[in-house]
């Protein structure tokens, strides 16, 4: 039986975790520091790994220009193994980016702890600021699967094999970094979910709290959502629709995970932006690994020019780093 601080519990007709005098019970006080440390911890070391060189990165630059998928169609057996070894060192540097955060980068732990913060205190209230209608719900649910696994994996796939059958390598980049992406946010989501172990909306009362065996916190499908659409606007930025399109379908199935009572603000905010900075790290760290890959390259491989001089012939070697 919990303690409560104060004097006699009293039964109200809002709030059965309402003691006498508005005071809480020091037991559901407890989980909100932790969860929120547990969130604040990976999502501000993702946040300031996003914003900074993956030169830095606690993963060697080498071993990363050895996972670096190739322009060219490459056969499965070795793309798998590029895949797998990204997704190691993506998982390595996933949970201990926070090990690697600079001073400068103790901003992200302010914004993002703040905003979550203040978001899990109002969940309880925001949650029923809508109608909350049985067709509200069937109706956003339905939206969100957007977001479902199994539809982004499909129109992960249809990059792939689109610029496969196209020859096209920006699409097949586009869906191998998806998928890598997809991959993270999933083990990302997944350990949180049970590190956190929050209720959902609907679950005892809609008070969302933390440690009760649920699984709200944080929300996959916002999540997912957010590692996708940040590949693909990175991929396409040269297009300004496409970032657009694909942030607002993302930032869809997030409200839709909200009205449809599946998750609260706090789940779905922090899923965006955790899903938004593993996608941009993805993209980034690959592209890095490209550029260095193209130095060393062009250093070891120099361009051989064919010379006729007088009285004979030689050759001239060109760097073009």
């Amino acid at each position: 039986m919990p303690y409560f601080v104060g004097g006699p519990v009293r039964p109200h007709s809002c709030d059965p975790l309402r003691a006498e005098g508005s005071r809480y019970p020091v037991t559901a006080m407890k989980p909100l520091p932790i969860a929120l440390l547990v969130a604040c911890y990976l999502a501000s070391g993702l946040a300031a790994r996003a914003q900074t060189s993956p030169n830095d990165s606690s993963s060697p630059l080498a071993a990363r220009e050895e996972a670096r998928y190739s322009t060219e169609t490459e056969p499965l057996k070795p793309l798998g193994k590029k895949f797998v070894k990204n997704l190691l060192l993506d998982q390595k540097d996933i949970w201990t980016s926070p090990f690697h955060v600079k001073r400068s980068d103790a901003k992200w732990w302010l914004l993002f702890g703040t905003a979550t913060g203040a978001l899990i205190a109002t969940d309880h209230w925001t949650s029923r600021q809508l109608p909350n209608t049985n067709d509200q719900a069937r109706f956003s649910a339905r939206i969100s699967n957007v977001g479902a696994m199994y539809t982004v994996i499909p129109v992960t796939a249809a990059f792939y094999v689109g610029g496969v059958l196209t020859d096209n390598a920006k699409a097949r980049e586009t869906g191998l970094l998806g998928a890598e992406a997809l991959v993270n946010g999933v083990i990302l989501s997944e350990v949180l979910k049970f590190a956190t172990r929050r209720q959902r909306p609907l679950d005892d009362g809609g008070h969302g709290q933390f440690f009760h065996g649920g699984n709200s916190f944080p929300s996959g499908h916002t999540m997912a959502a957010f590692a996708l659409a940040s590949v693909v606007a990175h991929e396409y930025r040269d297009k300004k629709v496409v970032p657009v399109i694909a942030y607002g379908l993302a930032t869809l199935v997030g409200a839709a995970r909200f009205s449809a009572r599946k998750h609260f603000a706090s789940d779905v905010v922090a899923a965006g932006a955790m899903g938004w900075f593993v996608g941009t790290y993805v993209f980034e760290t690959h592209q890095e690994a490209s550029r260095g890959r193209s130095t060393i390259k062009a250093i070891t491989h120099p361009q051989v020019i064919p010379q006729l001089l007088p009285g004979g012939y030689g050759i001239s070697l060109a760097w073009h780093p």
